[in-house]
């Protein structure tokens, strides 16, 4: 099974399937939300979000299995996403990009997929040298699309500020990145070390010399 991440786009967004393709929550405020009928809402999310990459450049990832998308992760500064503020553990750290969307194909769950959209987008964001990747964790009744708090936690995202239901996680990028390559880079080491030694090469005879001592004067 081949499985490979890719650039979020409008067209990979919508073949995914995800519900997400269609829902305002992260890009609208409550009020002007209700003002979409519900047969114009994925022409408006696709407005939003083509405004979000003009704007502000890369803004997720989708990942595809066989060549079929199934995954996709979203994010941005918390100023592309004013339905955020919903949140009770509003607002996000300045200096951090908002996890604003996360979803895999039922058919996937379980095989790592969260795992691997969460660890592209931080590569992403270091790059860009954003400090800090945060998100509104779930504890069942969040609202929007919040991901579970559970899973934020296995990935690397601690709480910053705590919530029964809805509380805001935070990854440092920078040191969740360092760290994670040097213990890539010491069990390389430590492979070295444990490597076993080559076997000596044989031992060469010389051949002897034979000497005709009748013939020396």
């Amino acid at each position: 099974m081949a499985r490979r991440g890719v650039p979020l786009t409008l067209d990979r967004l919508e073949a995914t399937g995800s519900p997400c393709a269609r829902c305002l929550f992260w890009e609208l405020d409550p009020v002007r939300r209700d003002r979409v009928a519900e047969d114009e809402r994925a022409e408006e999310k696709q407005a939003l979000v083509s405004e979000r990459l003009r704007e502000w450049g890369s803004c997720g990832r989708v990942l595809l299995v066989d060549g079929v998308e199934v995954a996709h992760v979203l994010y941005a500064p918390a100023g592309h996403l004013p339905g955020a503020g919903a949140f009770p553990t509003a607002p996000a750290g300045e200096d951090a990009v908002l996890l604003a969307g996360l979803w895999v194909h039922p058919d996937h769950r379980g095989g790592g997929l969260g795992r691997m959209l969460v660890q592209q987008a931080a590569r992403d964001l270091v790059g860009r040298g954003v400090r800090a990747l945060e998100a509104f964790g779930s504890h069942g009744s969040a609202p929007g699309c919040a991901a579970p708090a559970e899973f934020l936690a296995r990935v690397g995202f601690r709480t910053v500020r705590p919530h029964p239901v809805a509380p805001r996680m935070r990854m440092d990028l920078r040191t969740a990145l360092t760290w994670r390559e040097e213990v890539e880079a010491a069990l390389g080491r430590l492979a070295g070390v444990v490597r076993p030694a080559p076997a000596p090469a044989p031992e060469r005879r010389v051949p002897a010399v034979r000497r005709d001592d009748g013939d020396a004067d």
